[in-house]
């Protein structure tokens, strides 16, 4: 028969041992004696994180934080973004691949498609302040009203109109004048010419008070779709994480399951066997058989849970359609947490980027506001416009014959100007928007004291939630083997008559219930560990040094062998068959 071990005792003495006295009840507030802090003297926060508010403009877009995967995990890159399966073979699974938390930290990296999004916008706000940026070089702009245009005219004259050219003529005659030719009267004119006109325009801003504040403001929302990938990049780790830790708690209850079916079919057999040999009543072979179907629901929610929580780390993970993933490893605590609660939250207010993005939302504010108040502001350009001209042909001919194309004429010009620009009254619309910016600023200063306070809540959220679940590991593992004694002695009696099948009902029950709980404390403190990482950016674990939980299986004298054969699931209507695509286990009390 076996007793308690020193190994089995397990987090209790472990995690006692290792947590930092800053998860000590008495140290929580350790300085709260103290005289008040003035508040006048607290510094402002534009002010210490202004440096991490600047931003290289010739810096490059920032890469992911894994760009490729190790040749095993090849094949679990995700499909393209646009593929969409429309075949059912397509989708199903024909693969269960075994995963270490590294490995799904590295393939959500890589695969996630909303990290990919957020670095799209990284490169889009980058080439808007590119954009921004170059409005401080001039600008040169060519036109050209034909390369070259050929032009071509026929114009016909009312003869009615043309009697006093006519007159002019016959005095040119009686006179003995030469009549020029062109000038003779005629109601037809041909004309025909290639013509070619361009324009070179060079043109520069030398004052534009809109410049400055619009360059700012891009550079300003470079910076913020900066800190928005690295808060993505840090969210889709902790959900990954946790959805890791559900999986792993969902496996362990699926073994929790299977184990309490094991221990429940022993005793169905050995209740059935005192039956028959007159020992015991009838009685005891019903609570046995209600305690199996007891285990047979748990086993059966908790398969359900494992097949939920696979495919929610699937999705976390962007893999292919026909592989779903599985927990390498057990659950077990990760380690205990070494930073005190004030180093803690003084960690979160300078490693925070949300408290960074609020300032720039500010400092946005702030420019645009300036942008609108230019608009009623003088702009200086300097303007540098040159022309040429050229023709070839001739106009105003009698005859389209004689048009001569070798007639010519070109010209080039070039003028250079200052001009100023300079709108003296818009009605009071700058001043209004000017007025609305400003107003958006003090808005995000609000928010900015808001999340501050939200900050310090959910650090102290998170840090007394761990010690909470430590709290837990400790009760629950303490219960778990107080169970399983219990019911190792509670079926000795059985055994020598000295009690009933019920006793051994009860403990086998509080037993299954006291290693659920005791799953559930381990995935809670690990989930709360990591988001203590996450929202306080520390690196402040100390991993265990010793076992790392209760062991993983009973008694070899209780963890009597049985097999569990799965079968298609069934129907809860008795003609309807079911094909569900998956199969829980089924257990033959008939074959006992």
């Amino acid at each position: 028969m076996h007793r308690f071990s020193a190994s089995a005792l397990l987090v209790a003495e472990i995690l006692v041992a290792g947590t930092s006295p800053g998860l000590s009840q008495n140290s929580v507030y350790e300085g709260s004696t103290s005289a008040l802090i003035d508040k006048s003297t607290l510094p402002i926060a534009s002010e210490f994180r202004e440096g991490r508010l600047r931003v290289n403009v010739n810096e490059s877009a920032i890469s992911p934080a894994a760009t490729e995967v190790p040749l095993s995990l090849q094949p679990l890159v995700a499909p393209p973004s646009l593929a969409l399966p429309d075949q059912k073979e397509q989708v199903q699974i024909n693969e269960l691949r075994p995963l270490t938390l590294e490995e799904t930290l590295l393939l959500a990296e890589v695969n996630s498609p909303k990290l990919k999004a957020a670095l799209s916008q990284v490169d889009q706000a980058k080439l808007s302040l590119r954009a921004k940026i170059a409005f401080w070089y001039p600008t040169v702009d060519f036109s050209a009203g034909g390369l070259p245009a050929y032009f071509k005219s026929y114009t016909f004259r009312n003869p009615d109109f043309l009697s006093e050219v006519s007159m002019a003529s016959a005095t040119n005659r009686l006179t003995g004048e030469v009549a020029n030719p062109v000038n003779e009267p005629t109601n037809e004119t041909y004309a025909r010419e290639w013509r070619l006109n361009a324009s070179l325009q060079v043109s520069w801003d030398i004052i534009n008070p809109r410049r400055v504040p619009q360059i700012a403001a891009a550079r300003d929302r470079y910076e913020r779709a900066r800190r928005s990938y690295l808060i993505s990049l840090r969210d889709l780790r902790l959900e990954t994480s946790i959805a890791y830790f559900n999986l792993q708690e969902a496996d362990e209850g699926v073994r929790i399951g299977q184990t309490s079916v094991r221990a429940s079919l022993i005793s169905l057999r050995d209740a059935r066997a005192r039956f028959n040999a007159g020992v015991n009543t009838k009685l005891e072979v019903l609570e046995a058989e209600t305690q199996l179907a007891r285990d047979r629901s748990i086993l059966a929610s908790k398969l359900g849970d494992q097949n939920t929580a696979r495919r929610s780390l699937a999705s976390k993970v962007s893999l292919p359609q026909n592989i779903t993933p599985t927990a390498a490893t057990p659950g077990r605590p990760l380690g205990s947490w070494k930073a005190s609660l004030q180093e803690s939250i003084s960690a979160a207010y300078a490693y925070r980027e949300e408290l960074d993005q609020l300032l720039l939302d500010i400092s946005i504010s702030n420019s645009e506001a300036n942008a609108s108040l230019a608009a009623i502001q003088p702009i200086l350009s300097f303007v540098n416009t040159s022309n040429v001209n050229r023709r070839e042909g001739q106009m105003g001919r009698r005859s389209i014959k004689e048009i001569d194309m070798d007639d010519y004429a070109w010209a080039f010009s070039n003028t250079t100007a200052l001009t100023l620009t300079w709108r003296l009254f818009d009605g009071g619309h700058s001043h209004a928007e000017y007025s609305r910016f400003k107003r958006a600023a003090k808005q995000n200063a609000y928010q900015f004291a808001r999340k501050r306070d939200d900050i310090r809540l959910e650090v102290e959220q998170s840090f007394f939630g761990l010690r909470t679940s430590i709290q837990n590991i400790q009760t629950t593992a303490s219960e778990v083997l107080s169970s399983r004694e219990s019911l190792l002695l509670s079926q000795l009696r059985v055994q020598a008559g000295v009690s009933t099948q019920r006793e051994v009902v009860n403990n086998q029950r509080d037993l299954t219930n006291a290693e659920l709980r005791y799953a559930s404390a381990i995935r809670g403190y690990n989930t709360g560990l990591v988001q203590l990482g996450r929202r306080t950016g520390l690196d402040a674990l100390l991993p265990c040094s010793g076992p790392d939980g209760l062991p993983s299986i009973n008694p070899e004298d209780m963890q009597t062998l049985i097999p569990i054969e799965p079968m298609p699931f069934r129907s809860v209507c008795p003609t309807t068959p079911v094909s569900s695509g998956f199969a829980i286990p089924s257990f033959s009390v008939q074959e006992l």
